[in-house]
């Protein structure tokens, strides 16, 4: 093996001619440019699906659990689940449907009830918040209840702080004229962007007993929200909740409530992959075609090294040691000009977004192992069978035909 080795490096590397010089520098500059455009590309995936994720998990908790309860009952529940040693946090919650009105325009939304206090321990709502607040400290005794809306939802109805709108509720109330829908004034007390346009746009925040009232809850909630210490752990916990609060509640995770959003994301990274991989493959013809020019020019040393006792599968190993060592300069430098390009994007604003549109300015860029270690490896495995070929080839020329035509 060291024979091999020791003739695969000189052949790289004391080779005759500008031509064989110019191939071998193409075959690494290929891989190492399809390496860098690899890792470069999905780091900045991961950079988007990241802050889109920490978009999501920031205005919803990492585990909700869905059902009605009674305030004794979801207060008890809190305590259970906050006794699980994964859990860091648990806070009631409310989720209704209903109609917003405002000067003639009705737009379908989400209602949620939340405590303010309680809310800050499962995520970072609050910070969302661009204007007002969930619970103003000067609010008149006989003014409607505060209501805060997504910045988007505020602009297609065209409200600001301090105007007042009306909820109508699903649900009918019976008079003495028959069934009405319920409805109730809410004046805006604040506006928030979380950065997430389903959020922004569909969803009405208020106070966890004027929720409760307008959507007939008797001061109840529609279940629980839970912060856990990792959120790798949903999925098992989740399975924890279940079975600890027992029947009649449906306990759902972040990446279930989210799953079509979490399936695109996938999606999209594993179909980038396979495409920019292609430019690995592309750069492995140039390592064949490199490997096959070496038989030709070195057919006379082949003849030789066989006729002294060099057997075919040394003569294979020559070849495949060359195609892995410029597969590993190719594959080293792809990783270092990664690395630089990951750099230059995050620390300089290259490419400005509009931030009215992404929420964000510049490009987000976030390197994984597990991705680099996967570039690694498909390059050495597509420059591995690059190399197949030319090295059986190389082994299968007759001594006594390749000193002669040498």
């Amino acid at each position: 093996m060291n024979f091999a080795r020791s003739v695969a490096t000189r052949y790289l590397t004391r080779r005759q001619g500008l031509f064989a010089f110019i191939t071998t520098l193409i075959g690494v500059a290929g891989v190492s440019v399809g390496v860098a455009a690899l890792i470069t590309t999905l780091s900045v995936m991961n950079g988007f699906q990241t802050d889109i994720k920490d978009k999501v998990i920031g205005a919803q908790s990492h585990i909700l659990v869905f059902g009605r309860m009674s305030p004794e009952v979801y207060q008890q529940n809190i305590s259970l689940i906050e006794q699980l040693p994964e859990v860091a946090a648990a806070a009631p919650h409310i989720y209704g449907q209903g109609i917003i009105t405002h000067t003639g325009q009705s737009l379908g939304i989400i209602i949620r009830g939340l405590d303010p206090q309680e809310e800050k321990k499962i995520n970072n709502l609050a910070d969302s918040v661009v204007e007002g607040s969930f619970e103003p400290a000067d609010w008149p005794e006989d003014a409607p209840p505060p209501l805060v809306l997504g910045t988007e939802l505020a602009m297609s109805l065209g409200v600001d702080v301090g105007d007042d709108v009306v909820l109508i509720s699903p649900q009918s109330i019976s008079t003495s004229a028959g069934m009405f829908p319920k409805m109730k004034k809410f004046r805006i007390s604040g506006l928030l962007k979380t950065g997430y346009y389903e959020f922004d746009n569909t969803i009405a925040y208020t106070l966890l007993p004027h929720a409760s009232d307008f959507l007939g809850l008797k001061q109840g909630t529609t279940g629980v929200a839970v912060k856990l210490h990792n959120i790798n752990q949903a999925e098992k916990v989740a399975e924890k909740i279940s079975d600890l609060i027992g029947y009649g509640y449906n306990v759902r995770t972040f990446a279930q409530l989210n799953s079509t959003l979490y399936a695109a994301l996938k999606l999209e990274k594993t179909m980038m992959f396979i495409i920019l991989f292609l430019i690995i493959g592309v750069a492995s013809l140039n390592i064949a075609s490199n490997l096959i020019l070496l038989g030709t020019e070195k057919l006379r040393d082949i003849g030789i090294m066989r006729a002294i006792g060099a057997s075919p599968k040394m003569i294979r190993s020559i070849f495949m040691w060359e195609a892995m060592v410029i597969a590993t300069l190719g594959i080293v430098l792809g990783i270092l000009l990664a690395c630089l390009l990951c750099w230059i994007i995050a620390t300089f604003n290259i490419v400005e977004l509009p931030g009215d549109i992404y929420y964000l300015t510049k490009v987000p860029v976030r390197m994984q192992w597990v991705d680099i270690l996967a570039v690694v490896s498909g390059s050495y495995l597509i420059c591995f069978v690059a190399g197949l070929y030319p090295a059986l080839k190389a082994s299968r020329v007759h001594p006594t035909d390749a000193i002669r035509y040498g």
